[in-house]
């Protein structure tokens, strides 16, 4: 059985993500240690994961999935006890999220509410994603298969990625696109959401205006003249409003 230098380092990492909820919740402002301590899904399902994985890997039998089982109904969240955490793992609201268990997860990652770290199939061996330090991976994301996630990458919301991400690199799409905002990348623990390019629709703009160019120059070569407007492609979502990053 794990003894006192095991529960002493739970205790210890348990600090840890009770102070990544207050640096990064802005709900949380305020609010005290206890209060988070107590009301927050988030910390209560890593609180149980680490005393599951704490078990686990103490060769218990049983009692580590029966925790992750439990913890499962009354937070939303579920974590296999082999699954890999670091410290500093914050879950906002965290209904939905799902970690499996060859994830491994580095040191002050963000996951939102839906994020998924799942497997592509029952293959063997490690089989779910390895995401690196200072992560933030937006609302209802998929990354599946045994995939590598760079330091300080963002995953916009609903991305489903399949492929390594680079470092310090924002991720959008079905499938995930590697993209930069504004010719940079996105700093702090929070990204615009609503201000992220559409690489999908960036491509076909492209394709619309060569199609343009080409019309024109077999008009010119036959003689023809055409007034016929250029390809306009018009975004599916609006890239107006506030920054909503941070709140």
């Amino acid at each position: 059985m794990p003894g006192f230098g095991a529960f002493a380092q739970v205790a210890r990492e348990l600090r840890r993500d009770v102070a990544a909820a207050r640096d990064r919740d802005p709900a949380a402002r305020g609010v005290g240690q206890g209060e988070i301590l107590a009301t927050w899904p988030g910390i209560h399902a890593l609180l149980a994961h680490r005393v599951a994985h704490m078990l686990h890997g103490a060769g218990v039998r049983v009692l580590p999935r029966t925790i992750s089982t439990l913890t499962r109904t009354l937070t939303g969240i579920e974590i296999h006890p082999a699954a890999q955490i670091g410290e500093g793992l914050f879950i906002d609201h965290g209904a939905g999220v799902v970690i499996g268990e060859t994830a491994d997860i580095g040191e002050n990652v963000t996951l939102y509410q839906g994020v998924t770290l799942g497997g592509t199939g029952f293959a063997t061996g490690k089989r779910h994603p390895t995401v690196q330090d200072n992560v933030t991976i937006g609302s209802g994301a998929k990354l599946l298969g045994p995939i590598t996630i760079g330091h300080g990458a963002k995953i916009g919301a609903n991305s489903v990625v399949i492929t390594d991400v680079p470092p310090n690199s924002t991720v959008v799409g079905n499938p995930g696109h590697p993209v930069r905002v504004d010719g940079r990348r996105a700093e702090g623990p929070d990204a615009d959401w609503i201000h992220l390019p559409d690489p999908i629709a960036e491509a076909i703009q492209g394709l619309a205006s060569r199609i343009g160019a080409l019309e024109r120059t077999v008009a010119e070569l036959s003689g023809e003249e055409t007034d016929a407007p250029l390809a306009e492609v018009r975004p599916l979502r609006t890239v107006k409003g506030p920054n909503p990053a941070g709140g």
